[in-house]
């Protein structure tokens, strides 16, 4: 166990950064930590009257705000339980995951609670809304009148400053939250992430990046592990003003956001440093003009080196570094931009560790397709490699999973009897300790030769060709392999190019392709798609619903 207390961590914060601003929503005024801290202690006496007890449940569901924060920070601090829900859960499974996980409370966005019916609820006591924490539904009458008195009381008499601010700081094994992952099929799973894991993400992220900044722009849902940990926990604990950007953000909300509070760090996907290469890098480099110049030594490092800057600059000109996570990053265009100068680096983890596995600081020589090297607080192995050193992704340590809430069979079938947590996903781990993700375990073809296909690799080829938006990689049987393609359909409107010219430019990146893969892993044909596939909420797609897809040849269009 480590010796950090995730609720002590929080309450030295709030002391030492008392009067510096601690969260807003984006266009808003901060809050201070002082007066965060007050919000927290008042939530405290709401749960006290509604006999919240130690270890109780509290659901929230929302898009990214400071009230968001406000209530996960107090749920955690009260030593109760936090159950933090996607906001594009369909009412379905937010009436099951909240009755799955037995809250007691809950707090949602008006769109949510639009969509609720509250009779499904049987084990909740009140139903809060996000937006002004006001009373929506109770089994207590009059509950509104009650919480306005004990605010009312609190504000006179129960005031906090940095002097008397104290949390009861809960057993490091106790339960911190629930968080339920989303599946590509049926309902999803809880998993229990303990003080003690969530901790240890925090510490590790501490001692790994240099102190700096006086801001952080968050963007990703905070109902992620991966948002939640690096994005919230790790900036509250740092001492910075969180900025939430409660919508989706366009690129150009972003670019706004970005210059006027210069973050320090950036925690993002691979999505948003693919985009800006495909959409303002590529076409420009794709020109007569610019294919010239770049051919040219001396000119092509100045052009490198200024559009690293811009890429600098889009982030605000004093980013450290772009953390990348959530999603393998196509190595093409990870190899460009690193060579640009462009300092970002790639993560990797899991829900189930709260969420990081491993990490490498872009200045740290860290190599082109490696997430990194595991962090301090896990052992890693790799199970039944192949003659390519690739198996299966074994972790324990501080900040495993403590199971799946009410599923032993699940929870014993990924926590071996000696404490591994089988990932599920595939890589091998180099001399030099970086370890290298080729894809999940449960979707590897076998070729008819025996040999392993990892086909999130050749997908990650395939959306690199031109006219590819994305593709899905299938078994077609008989020793085949069909990669389904969604066209980019804004680069055929750009290029006025037709469906028929399409069938051609997709032989020939069928072909292109083929030529960097081995003889048992080409494509034998491609297929297009009609329209975008269908993802879970982390952007991974469905792949199961896709899988009839092979036996469609008639009436599908190939290439």
């Amino acid at each position: 166990m480590l010796k950090e207390d995730l609720v002590k961590v929080f309450e030295d914060s709030f002391k030492l950064n008392w009067d510096k601003p601690c969260f807003s929503d984006y266009g808003s005024e901060p809050s201070t930590f002082g007066e965060i801290a007050n919000k927290i202690k008042e939530l405290h006496e709401i749960f006290k009257s509604l006999d919240i007890k130690k270890g109780d449940k509290i659901a929230l569901c929302g898009k990214n705000s400071a009230n968001w924060a406000v209530i996960y920070l107090a749920t955690v601090t009260y030593g109760a339980v936090i159950v933090p829900l996607l906001s594009d859960f369909t009412a379905e499974e937010i009436h099951h995951l909240v009755n799955h996980s037995d809250s007691k409370l809950f707090f949602a966005s008006e769109l949510i609670i639009e969509k609720l019916d509250f009779a499904q609820f049987p084990e909740i006591e009140a139903v809060f809304k996000l937006e002004d924490m006001s009373v929506i539904f109770s089994k207590e009458e009059n509950l509104n009148e009650k919480v306005a008195g004990i605010i009312e009381n609190f504000v006179k008499t129960h005031t906090v400053t940095k002097e008397t601010l104290a949390f009861e700081i809960p057993a490091k094994t106790d339960l911190a939250t629930i968080v339920y992952t989303s599946g590509t099929t049926g309902f999803s799973k809880g998993v229990m992430i303990s003080h003690n894991c969530l901790m240890a993400n925090i510490q590790y992220a501490v001692d790994a990046l240099p102190k700096g900044g006086d801001a952080m722009v968050s963007f990703l849902p905070l109902a992620h592990c991966f948002g939640c940990a690096f994005d919230f926990l790790l900036q509250v604990a740092r001492g910075l003003h969180i900025i939430f950007m409660s919508k989706t953000p366009t690129p150009k909300v972003l670019i706004k956001a970005f210059g006027e509070f210069q973050p320090f760090l950036v925690i993002s996907v691979p999505l948003i440093l693919e985009k800006i290469y495909t959409s303002k890098i590529r076409p420009l480099l794709e020109t007569r003009k610019m294919r010239i110049l770049m051919a040219i030594p001396g000119i092509r490092q100045i052009i490198m080196k200024k559009i690293g800057k811009g890429i600098s600059d889009f982030f605000g000109g004093k980013c450290y570094e772009v953390i990348s996570g959530g999603a393998a990053f196509n190595p093409k265009i990870e190899s460009f931009l690193l060579k640009a100068g462009v300092r970002f680096t790639s993560g990797y983890g899991m829900t189930e560790c709260a969420p990081l596995i491993a990490y490498t600081d872009y200045a740290d020589n860290r190599k082109t397709g490696s997430c990194g090297k595991i962090m301090t607080y896990l052992t890693a192995k790799i199970d039944n490699p192949d003659k390519k050193g690739i198996g299966e992704i074994c972790v324990k340590g501080e900040n495993i999973m403590s199971g799946y809430y009410k599923m032993e069979k699940e929870t014993a079938e990924v926590i071996d009897s000696e404490g591994w947590l089988h990932t599920g996903d595939l890589g091998r781990i180099d001399k030099d300790g970086f370890l290298f993700i080729c894809g999940r375990l449960k979707n590897m073809i076998l070729s008819s030769s025996g040999q392993n296909i990892y086909p999130e690799e050749i997908e990650l080829k395939v959306n690199y060709m031109p006219f590819v938006s994305e593709s899905l990689v299938l078994d077609g049987g008989k020793g085949r392999l069909v990669a389904f393609v969604y066209p980019d359909h804004d680069k055929m409107k750009a290029e006025n190019v037709t469906e028929e010219q399409l069938a051609g430019i997709m032989q020939q990146n069928r072909d292109e392709v083929n030529e960097t893969l081995p003889a048992y892993a080409k494509i034998s044909e491609i297929r297009i798609h009609p329209e975008e596939f269908q993802k879970t909420s982390t952007k991974k797609i469905r792949r199961t619903l896709y899988t009839h897809l092979v036996a469609q040849k008639k009436g599908s269009k190939k290439q």
